[in-house]
């Protein structure tokens, strides 16, 4: 099957929207995409008509951009491109989705930290809320669930 993939520059133009689902998370935003070109008569930068895209993410993915993206920051999205038709209010509207493989801030904008997920195995059994030492868990010995607590911060805001 053939898709068509992007790779797209702009601004989070809406606050990440993250969602548990049956098969993990969801995670939606609008990207703003606005061409910036050199006028040769003015030699003064000029923008273009600015371009909207809803960016869909799932599962881990999806965890991951509720943590980390805010509005107005400058991302790169790459992903597969859908483009759908829909009547609505008696007209016709076109949307423009991309479903992402891979997003990134925009590092010749400005510095990011990198921070790797801690992915735990699944327990047979609930935790308890204290360590095998009987220290609570996340303390040295003990476990501590990222994804919990990026659900848990995206649960807050």
């Amino acid at each position: 099957m053939n898709e068509t993939m992007v790779t797209l520059v702009g601004n989070a133009a809406t606050a990440v929207e993250f969602r548990e689902t049956a098969t993990g998370g969801m995670a939606r935003f609008r990207l703003a995409v606005t061409p910036r070109r050199r006028d040769r008569e003015t030699q003064l930068w000029t923008d273009g008509p600015t371009s909207f895209y809803t960016v869909w993410a799932w599962r881990t993915l999806a965890a991951n951009l509720a943590g980390s993206v805010g509005i107005g920051e400058p991302l790169v999205v790459h992903g597969r491109l859908k483009v759908r038709d829909e009547e609505r209010d008696g007209g016709r509207r076109t949307f423009v989705d991309v479903e992402a493989v891979a997003v990134g801030h925009d590092l010749s904008r400005g510095t990011a930290a990198f921070r790797r997920v801690v992915r735990t195995e699944p327990a047979l059994t609930p935790p308890s809320h204290h360590g095998p030492d009987g220290g609570s868990e996340g303390a040295p010995g003990g476990t501590t669930d990222v994804s919990f607590a990026v659900r848990e911060k995206v649960a807050v805001s």
